[in-house]
This record gives C-alpha cells, sequence and structure tokens, in this order.
C-alpha cells in the first residue's frame, strides 16, 4: 500500500534530522540563564577594552587579573606542584599564564594562545611638525587597517617615553572625559574631486595619516615654528620631555571612545581592538576561573606583534614561549622536546562573520556567522591555504567531541572566499613546534575597523570553549 505524500514528508524529515548538519544559533540554542551570564560576562569584557588598549595596557591589565586571582611569577629552576599559578612577562608587551596539572608535563600542556595588539596609527620616531600654523604628528599605522576610515575619528594617544637619562614616562590622554583628543583631518566633500579619483586604498594615502595636535603659537612673535615650540613646551611641563626623547618612545593614537552595547536588544558590543582582544579576554578569563587542580598543565599566551606577522621577541615568530615550555618541563625533569610534541593548542583568534551588506566576498556555505556560537577554523591562510597549518581531521574530531559534550554551541568558518585573499594568525608558529593545533575564536563584523563589532553570546561561547579546554 502506499505511503501517503504526509507520511514522506515525515519520513524525508526525520532523515534530514539525521543526516544533515544541524546549523545553531545562539540567540534559540541558549538558555535565559545563559544569556544573562553572557551579558554579565561582557561587562568584564567591555571593561578590559577600555583599560586595555595598547598591548602594554592589556598585559598589565592581565598581570593584575592574575595576581589578584592567587598567580606568581615563574621562576625557572624552581620547584612546582599541582593546582601552582604562575606567570611570566615579556618585555611588558605578552604574558604566559599555567596552572599545574595533575598529569606529569610529558604528557603535554593545553595551551590558549590570543593576540594583544591591534591595528593603530604609531608615531614616528621624529613626528612633530608644524605646517601654516597648525600642529601635527607624523604616523606609521601598524597591521591591516582601510586608511580612510581614520579620519575625522576623536583619537588618544597612549604609550611610553623614555627620556636620555632613561627614566620611563607613561602617557595616555584622550581617554578621560576632560582630556583634549586628536584628530586626523580630512577635506570637504565640495573640494574632493581629485580625491574621489583615487582607488579606494589610496583615498587617504600613509602620508596624510597626520594627526592634527594644536593651533596656537607661543606668545613670542619673532619664535619661528611658534606652534611646534608651544606644543613643546606643554609636553615639556607635562611629560618633562625634550623632542630628543620622541627616538626612544612608543606612542600609539587609537580610538578614543569607549566600548559600547550595539543594537536596541544590547546583543552586541562595538569597540575598538576586539581582534584579538575578545579572544585574549576569553582566554585569560577562563584560565583565572580553573578551580583547584586541572587534569592537564593549562596554558593561556597572550602575545604581541601578530598584526604584522608575529614578528620581533614579543611576537610568537620568536623563541619566548618555546623558551617558557622548556624551562616549565625542566622544573619536572622533563625534556622540553616531549613536553612540545604532546601537546594542544586553541589558537584563539577571530574570524570574519558573514556581512549580509558585503556578501560577495564570502562562500556562505563555509562562512561563520556572527550570534551561532564560537568557530572553529580548520585553517587559514591565502588562496591556496597559503600561511596555514591546517589542523589534522584527529585533532578536529577531538575538540568536536570535547565542545559537544560541554554544551558549547559552535560552528565552522573560513575567512572568505578561495581566491579573496585570506589571512593569518598565531597558529601555524605554534603547530611549527610540533603542537596540535586550531584555531577557536569569535566572529566579528567590520574587523580591523576603528569600532569593531562582535555578538556577547558568542563571546560568551569563547569563553566557555577556552574553559572546557583546560578542564579536560
Amino acid at each position: 500500500m502506499p505511503k501517503k505524500k504526509n507520511e514522506k514528508t515525515s519520513e524525508a524529515s526525520a532523515l534530514k534530522e539525521k543526516l544533515f548538519m544541524k546549523r545553531k544559533n545562539t540567540g534559540f540554542e541558549m538558555s535565559e540563564q545563559d544569556t544573562a551570564k553572557a551579558d554579565k560576562f561582557c561587562e568584564g569584557y567591555k571593561s578590559f577594552l577600555d583599560t586595555g588598549k595598547t598591548e602594554r595596557e592589556a598585559c598589565a591589565e592581565a598581570v593584575r587579573l592574575a595576581e589578584q586571582a592567587g598567580f606568581v611569577p615563574f621562576e625557572a629552576g624552581a620547584s612546582y606542584k599541582p593546582g601552582d599559578r604562575v606567570y611570566t612577562v615579556n618585555r611588558g608587551k605578552a604574558i604566559i599564564l599555567a596552572i599545574i596539572g595533575k598529569k606529569s608535563v610529558a604528557e603535554g600542556v593545553n595551551i590558549a594562545a590570543a593576540h594583544i595588539d591591534s591595528p593603530r596609527l604609531d608615531l614616528k620616531q621624529n613626528p612633530l611638525y608644524e605646517n601654516e600654523g597648525l600642529g601635527y604628528f607624523k604616523t606609521h599605522y601598524y597591521g591591516g587597517i582601510k586608511k580612510y576610515q581614520w579620519p575625522t575619528i576623536p583619537l588618544a594617544l597612549h604609550g611610553v617615553i623614555y627620556k636620555a637619562n632613561g627614566e620611563r614616562v607613561d602617557v595616555k590622554l584622550g581617554e578621560d572625559d576632560k582630556d583634549p583628543v586628536l584628530v586626523i583631518t580630512d577635506i570637504l566633500p565640495h573640494l574632493a574631486d581629485e580625491q574621489y579619483k583615487r582607488p579606494a586604498p589610496k583615498l587617504i594615502k600613509g602620508e596624510e595619516l597626520n594627526i592634527l595636535i594644536g593651533s596656537r603659537p607661543f606668545r613670542d612673535d619673532k619664535a619661528s615654528e611658534a606652534v611646534k615650540l608651544g606644543i613643546m613646551c606643554i609636553l615639556n611641563e607635562k611629560y618633562g620631555i625634550t623632542e630628543d626623547d620622541f627616538v626612544s618612545a612608543e606612542l600609539e593614537c587609537v580610538p578614543a571612545y569607549k566600548a559600547k552595547d550595539v543594537g536596541f536588544d544590547r546583543s552586541m558590543i562595538g569597540a575598538y581592538g576586539q581582534d584579538d582582544r575578545v579572544c585574549a579576554y576569553t582566554a585569560l578569563s577562563a584560565i583565572l576561573a580553573v578551580k583547584g587542580t586541572p587534569d592537564r598543565t593549562a596554558v593561556t599566551v597572550l602575545t604581541d606583534k601578530e598584526e604584522i606577522g608575529s614578528e620581533g621577541c614579543t611576537g610568537l615568530k620568536s623563541s619566548y614561549m618555546k623558551f617558557f615550555l622548556f624551562d616549565l618541563a625542566e622544573c619536572f625533569g622533563v625534556n622540553g622536546r616531549t613536553l612540545l610534541s604532546h601537546s594542544k593548542c586553541l589558537s584563539a583568534d577571530v574570524n570574519a562573520a558573514f556581512d549580509p551588506t558585503f556578501a560577495e566576498p564570502f562562500e556562505k556555505l563555509n562562512a561563520s556567522f556572527a550570534g551561532r556560537g564560537v568557530v572553529v577554523t580548520k585553517y587559514t591562510g591565502a588562496r591556496g591555504k597559503s600561511g596555514t597549518s591546517d589542523a589534522s581531521a584527529e585533532f578536529v574530531s577531538e575538540v568536536r567531541r570535547m565542545l559537544d559534550k560541554d554544551g558549547v554551541i559552535w560552528q565552522t568558518g573560513e575567512l572568505g572566499k578561495v581566491d579573496f585573499g585570506g589571512g593569518g594568525t598565531v597558529a601555524m608558529y605554534v603547530a611549527n613546534l610540533d603542537i596540535d593545533t586550531i584555531d577557536v575564536g569569535v566572529p566579528v563584523l567590520s574587523m580591523h575597523a576603528p569600532f569593531e563589532i562582535t555578538a556577547k553570546n558568542d563571546v560568551y561561547m569563547a569563553y566557555k570553549a577556552f574553559r572546557t579546554f583546560f578542564k579536560n
């Protein structure tokens, strides 16, 4: 006897439920209780964003939170036992935290590695000049930015200056409501015909990212460069510096506004520097939240220089993380290579969230979406997987089972269509140490813009993913 039409439909629905991929949405899958937890968690995250707008500030805040949670400075060669909490800082710009586990480090450690640098505008070593009665700073942009996004927004100045005598001066201007802000000007549309003829990458040129810093001349009609002199007098009075001291300074201009809720439903966060401080904060919070002693030693790495290829002694192309892990192994009489080869890493970095307004660069079947959970990215790279570690099926399977077991809502994603470009993370530098590594992070809208967007539920799921990783 033939089946009725509704019976066939029912059979098809059952098979689809059994066989098709289940794409989840945190908005539907999360309970009201978990949504409330996400909102609460993100209040701390917004504070972290406002406090740590540079890699130095984020590192210092991580140290403060770590010490508050009972972590102490690591000493090579010291004796440690399960449950001990240690940290080490690399040149004030990167930090590694560890909780010693029950199992021997010979069985490896669990690493979550994020970066705390973000695209910005660095001052040049000789930045101060005057032009037609206006004072300016010359800048050199850091990381991948759309240069046209940076003019006409309020900018704050952060960083350090080392004077000729070696004295350190900390600078943070533009964040307090009473502080002045700095700005880059742009040409008015009425006179922009020639500018409009430029290709988009040159709509604003690198050498046009000049920061306006003042206009009042020093009150001496006989002085040349009177505006520059007036500004230099203010800087000397406030910080005790001379113009020569810019040579030994690290000064960064970043957006002056604070992290804000986005949307009528307050479901999203808008802020500068969410790539990758969203993963840095969730990975940091996860290790700070570990109660008691984990089975495997838990390690969180917050590193520098990812946005320019992880170069330099504070980036993960250097050996500082490897040296720490070797020193840790030595504390227990274990060969460092043995520790590395049995370790596992979640490279905690963001992915590009699908943007319906700019859908063309995305391949929708393999894109990540805001609001659908933390993203597991098997490989990054560009075009023919150039510059990626490409995690093994075995490790993807392990991560998949781990997340499902603890109820973490997750998705997979690639960084755009195959021939549209792509990008990289620290994953390949960790994998180069013979450590199984995969990218796990938060989808971001408007990535690398001065105001990036994340979904609060995704942020919370990232925290839950790293917390689960440290428990296993």
